[in-house]
């Protein structure tokens, strides 16, 4: 066999794994594909733009994402098991904002549910969520007040989310809010795959002194169904460091001050 038949076979194997970690991943970076492939940034553009063509992925700024619906959304159990360490490192950073006597709103999401573990030893601290689990947990391990947002009980999200949802949070104000998020997009704001959802969280980045999000680094460059906030109304983004430098420095010139934690 000549070494273009192999070269060439090796290419299309290439291409096939890159399908199948983009899936895997929801997304993936060509300084990623270049270091597991051990071929140029060229290369691996090529093989993006030629897998784009034939509508396996969609390339990114940097990268790729999977073809999965805008509206697709990993229900809480799904998400329990991706990026843990990463968010249970951004929880940490998170909670480092947190002090004695604050009063603050925490998202529903499994990064957040990773900063509630951070705040037991709190003495004076009121918590404003819609997060079942959360709430749960902080009842039976802290010493924090909670408030919970009524409504109707998104079933395998652990959450509450429309109207009634929104009613609880109308009259409140907190010196924080942590959100999550499911994309991050300079072009498209800060997104969510749920319409109610959605709502809640405007509800909440109105609630804040401060709005710090908390989003692990797969969820840059990405977009889904809804925008419920621009970057312009986000204080801070706290992540891991697997954010693309290169986007990284984007965020820079739109002047969105980001903090990375070290897993």
């Amino acid at each position: 066999m000549s070494k273009n038949s192999e070269d060439g076979m090796f290419a299309e194997e290439r291409k096939h794994m890159i399908v199948d970690l983009v899936n895997k991943n929801i997304k993936t970076t060509v300084s990623n594909l270049c270091e597991k492939f051990s071929v140029s940034p060229a290369t691996i553009r090529n093989d993006l733009r030629e897998l784009e063509e034939a509508g396996l992925l969609k390339r990114t700024h940097g990268g790729a994402i999977s073809n999965i619906k805008a509206n697709y959304e990993p229900n809480a159990y799904q998400k329990e098991i991706e990026h843990v360490n990463e968010k249970k490192a951004i929880a940490k950073r998170a909670a480092q904002y947190v002090h004695e006597g604050d009063t603050i709103a925490l998202d529903t999401g499994t990064t957040t549910f990773e900063l509630a573990k951070q705040l037991v030893t709190y003495e004076n601290l009121t918590v404003v969520t819609n997060d079942l689990q959360i709430a749960a947990f902080l009842e039976r391990n802290g010493k924090a007040n909670i408030i919970m947002a009524g409504g109707a009980v998104r079933r395998n999200f652990h959450c509450t989310a429309g109207q009634k949802a929104i009613d609880t949070l109308s009259d409140l104000n907190v010196d924080k809010t942590f959100l999550a998020a499911n994309g991050v997009s300079i072009k498209r704001g800060i997104t969510t795959p749920n319409i109610d959802t959605a709502h809640v969280k405007e509800k909440l980045v109105s609630l804040g002194d401060e709005v710090l999000l908390l989003v692990d680094s797969s969820k840059f460059d990405t977009s889904t169904f809804v925008k419920f906030a621009g970057l312009s109304e986000i204080d801070l983004i706290i992540t891991d460091t697997g954010v693309d430098p290169e986007y990284m420095e984007l965020l820079e010139r739109e002047d969105v001050s980001v903090e990375t934690a070290r897993v």
